[in-house]
């Protein structure tokens, strides 16, 4: 049974998703901050988190700062469900490390399908790899361990981010296209465009520091990792 975190200051909102997930199956924890979910999740690791951007104290975009920052819990997939619904705050929360952003009002059912969705790619998936391990300079790639350090440092890097990294490098040299990775990583997610496809590159390329030059772009076709 998957545990189903749901993080929302309105109390109504919070008793509709807690009841709804618990009748498909799901154990559910309520939370009514970032604040009180955070001092659990260690504890407890979810499969899922579903939360609000505006609350108190620790607000939804603070909440997944603090996720991603973390090595034990980096991995944690994280649905934003807000009112927030421009183009500019959609990109925002997908930098911060989001893996899908759920409008309100919204349906339940796409809201369970999108859950169902990032659970399914956070436990199935398995890395391509024809290495143990891959290391360029001071980068080290280490698959099997979900882990990538720079100069011996851990880098945090949400399983969206660690996908698109090993993908690009199991390529050695060659372009992969916008179609591929959408094939590939989202599986032909139907909300997913070329603007996500772009913000997830982006930031996977500020979490490298240095090294994020060498993932190149190849206008109009894709990208491809090219490193000494």
């Amino acid at each position: 049974m998957a545990l189903i975190y749901v993080i929302e200051d309105d109390e109504d909102i919070n008793e509709l998703l807690t009841y709804n997930f618990k009748k498909e199956g799901f154990e559910v924890k309520s939370f009514p901050n970032g604040k009180v979910a955070f001092e659990h999740i260690k504890e407890d690791k979810p499969d899922a988190v579903v939360l609000d951007l505006m609350m108190p104290e620790i607000d939804g975009l603070e909440f997944c700062k603090l996720v991603r920052s973390d090595k034990e819990i980096s991995h944690t997939p994280l649905i934003m469900l807000t009112a927030k619904s421009t183009e500019i705050d959609k990109i925002v929360g997908l930098e911060l490390g989001a893996d899908d952003y759920v409008t309100k009002p919204f349906s339940f059912r796409e809201l369970l399908a999108r859950v169902k969705a990032v659970i399914r790619r956070s436990k199935s998936y398995h890395f391509p790899t024809s290495k143990p391990k891959y290391k360029f300079k001071d980068l080290e790639i280490i698959p099997e361990k979900f882990e990538v350090t720079i100069k011996g440092q851990h880098i945090n890097l949400t399983i969206t981010q660690f996908k698109l990294l090993l993908a690009l490098v199991n390529a050695e040299g060659r372009v992969l296209s916008r179609d591929y990775i959408l094939e590939n990583i989202w599986k032909w997610d139907k909300d997913i465009y070329d603007r996500t496809i772009d913000v997830h590159i982006k930031k996977l390329r500020e979490v490298l520091g240095e090294y994020g030059n060498c993932i190149k772009t190849v206008r109009g076709v894709g990208y491809k990792w090219e490193c000494e």
